[in-house]
């Protein structure tokens, strides 16, 4: 069966943002891109919150996005070529290839997902994430570690949710960054 993977980009205090909603400090070198995009082979199906999905549709619409470099250009045909799912109650409406609007994460969209994907599906961003493990659907959490302390904004993980993890891997990187993967149990 595929999984729900709650992939993320933390800071090493568990934020996502700062309390400026900045997360510029997260980009990650080509090396880690790399990396996230051997991940990336397995899932066919993002799955966004509305800040999400626009944070990511450059991807599609902007050529200088995938021309920063080989590794950020495999990632845009990766992400281009998937289906992506939007959870929004104010968008009125998406605007990339392959991707639809839902108004509300619940268990039955996430049912409805996984039975359309050839593959793995990803939950991006701590807001829908949030709402995921407190469904309970997700099978996987995946933390990209950056060597800073911000000291608040956005948390990665959800306050009141307890779920025991199992650790599956680790990867270091060269600019200190640390991948974390843990099974749900």
């Amino acid at each position: 069966m595929n999984r729900v993977i709650y992939s993320v980009a933390s800071s090493l205090d568990g934020y996502h943002t700062d309390a400026r909603g900045d997360y510029s400090w997260a980009v990650p070198d080509e090396e880690v891109i790399a990396a996230l995009n051997a991940d990336a082979v397995t899932v066919s199906t993002y799955l966004y919150g509305r800040r999400m999905y626009e944070a990511m549709v450059g991807w599609e619409t902007d050529p200088a996005v995938a021309a920063q470099s080989a590794e950020s250009a495999a990632y845009a045909t990766t992400w281009q070529a998937a289906q992506k799912v939007v959870f929004s109650t104010t968008l009125p409406k998406v605007w990339t290839r392959h991707t639809r609007l839902e108004r509300a994460l619940t268990t039955e969209a996430v049912t409805s997902a996984r039975a359309e994907a050839s593959g793995d599906l990803t939950v991006e961003g701590p807001r829908l994430a949030h709402s995921a493990l407190q469904l309970g659907v997700v099978d996987v959490v995946e933390l990209l570690v950056c060597p800073i302390l911000v000291g608040g904004g956005t948390r990665v993980l959800p306050d009141k949710v307890r779920t025991p993890l199992s650790l599956r891997r680790e990867r270091r990187f060269g600019n200190g960054m640390v991948q974390l993967t843990y099974d749900v149990r």
